[in-house]
């Protein structure tokens, strides 16, 4: 059983260091525990998905260079979210207006490597079964 993903969930990419709270943007008409429930559509960078604090993956050209400049010596940057597409549905039958759900067993591929999660899917009641 997968719960729904809500407005407020908490997200954390694998190279962040601070987790970012999900904001819905693609329907506003399917609620659960009375927050919009989230698609896989919302997974636009800055709009959806806000900064993870700092960037450690080296695939993340800011990083690099701030590493080489250090002399090695690894040098975090700050996250701006790089998704590439959409989440990746875990009940894709399961529609909201159209789109497949988000679950909190979704994930996303980040641009610079890694992969951003779902850790807290924002409610505890609804699932998509």
């Amino acid at each position: 059983m997968s719960l729904l993903t809500a407005v407020g969930a908490n997200l954390l990419c694998s190279f962040g260091t601070a987790p970012a709270p999900l904001k819905v943007t693609s329907q506003s008409t399917v609620l659960c525990e009375g927050k919009p429930a989230g698609t896989i559509q919302d997974a636009a960078p800055m709009t959806n998905l806000g900064p993870f604090g700092m960037c450690t993956s080296m695939a993340n050209p800011q990083v690099a260079a701030a590493t080489a400049a250090a002399l090695g010596v690894l040098t975090p940057q700050p996250c701006i979210p790089a998704p590439a597409g959409t989440w990746i549905p875990t009940k894709p039958k399961v529609l909201i207006g159209g789109k497949p759900c988000l679950t909190q067993d979704c994930k996303i591929m980040c641009s610079y490597a890694g992969n951003i999660s779902i850790t807290l899917p924002g409610q505890s009641k609804v699932n998509a079964n």
